[in-house]
């Protein structure tokens, strides 16, 4: 097992080193708004189901050029298809945020009603090293004020991705940070297990290395990381609309 405090001086050096030379990809263009329409609708008079996904770089698209290459809009899309009803979706994230700087965004936007939150944190509260008790805390404020707020019936936490498969990360800090992310998700996934209304869905399973679903960065995914995350998503949400949870999604 790596002690991380002997090898503290190492592990700040790789960070400082991976801070200067790694490549600054943007946030995805385009709409962070918007209402996907279904195919074909079995209820004309249906409502739209109103989702927001909420969270960090990832979840603002950096890895792809537009939002529609993204998470937020292919996941209504997906979401839409699915459920045969429009699918009314809007997307607060930005990059570098941590749990805390999330949950300070969604308060200080315009409440909405919303009735599926999703919630992309964790990867920089591991590199923050955030212990796995204040994040936790701050994902049960994130729900609880969705819930008095946006009218909210569901949150789901999308599992934390493996970056001790980074590409960019240097040994041994990917293994360290690695360790930390998986600690992080353990507590996410506790944590929301007996809670009504709160889920926690794994990452899709990819075949092959990880690189290849990745972008030039090394530690975003690429369009096609993102494709498969938001079927896999999708099929999650659409399943406990209807009542049935596939337990190979869900922790």
């Amino acid at each position: 097992m790596i002690d991380k405090l002997a090898l503290a001086p190492l592990l700040l050096w790789q960070g400082r080193q991976v801070r200067r030379s790694a490549l600054r990809l943007p946030e995805a263009a385009g709409p962070r708004q918007g209402v996907e329409e279904p195919e074909m609708r079995f209820n004309v008079e249906s409502d739209p189901l109103k989702l927001l996904v909420l969270g960090d770089s990832s979840a603002a698209g950096v890895g792809v050029e537009h939002q529609h290459q993204a998470l937020a809009q292919p996941l209504a899309a997906a979401l839409a298809h699915r459920l045969a009803r429009p699918v009314a979706w809007r997307l607060l994230a930005q990059t570098g945020h941590t749990a805390a700087d999330a949950l300070a965004q969604l308060q200080a936007s315009p409440p909405e009603p919303t009735d599926w939150m999703l919630v992309i944190v964790g990867v920089n509260d591991a590199v923050a090293q955030t212990p796995a008790s204040r994040f936790t805390h701050t994902l049960d404020a994130i729900d609880a004020w969705g819930r008095a707020h946006l009218g909210l019936r569901h949150t789901l936490h999308s599992a934390l991705p493996p970056m001790d498969q980074f590409p960019l990360l240097p040994w041994p800090l990917r293994s360290v940070l690695g360790r930390d992310a998986r600690k992080l998700d353990a507590a996410a996934r506790s944590r929301v297990s007996c809670a009504a209304g709160r889920h926690h869905a794994f990452l899709p399973a990819l075949p092959g290395p990880a690189a290849q679903w990745m972008a030039d960065d090394g530690f975003h995914p690429g369009r096609a990381g993102y494709a498969a995350w938001a079927e896999h998503l999708a099929s999650f949400i659409a399943q406990v609309d209807e009542g049935e949870v596939d337990q190979g999604l869900v922790a």
